[in-house]
């Protein structure tokens, strides 16, 4: 099942804007490495667990997947053949909304080779380039 919310204050919201750097969310905090992405935008429920199942897949129960993002945004959409007007559409899913340099999936427990190939997987399942980081100790 796709990730979404259990309650909400209001069901839709407006669009937005991306703007500037990740301040917040920017560094690999849980595991040894993480999936950093390069550019901002939107990322679906579906396609964070598609990321997370390529991940899991690849480890073969070994270490550990972390998900660093959350879809709290509805997007809403009309029924298709709808003339104009009559109101915003039905929410149709759920995104985060991600900036540039957003950590979005941290493994560990396992080598840097094996973390790396099941980063690039889920890399392949997000929206826009990504890169792979590994944690600071000298923080």
């Amino acid at each position: 099942m796709a990730l979404m919310p259990k309650r909400v204050k209001w069901r839709k919201s407006q669009r937005g804007h991306i703007r500037g750097k990740a301040s917040k969310g920017n560094t690999v905090c849980f595991g040894q490495y993480g999936l950093q992405c390069l550019a901002p935008g939107w990322i679906t429920g579906r396609q964070i667990e598609a990321g997370r199942v390529a991940a899991t897949h690849y480890l073969h129960r070994e270490g550990k997947v972390y998900i660093r993002i959350f879809p709290h945004k509805p997007v809403s959409s009309k029924p298709l053949e709808t003339r104009m007007g009559k109101g915003k559409g039905d929410p149709a899913y759920w995104v985060a909304c991600v900036r540039e340099g957003t950590v979005l999936f941290e493994i560990g427990g396992v080598e840097e080779g094996v973390a790396r190939s099941a980063l690039v997987r889920v890399s392949h399942k997000m929206p826009f380039r990504c890169r792979f980081v590994r944690r600071r100790y000298g923080l």
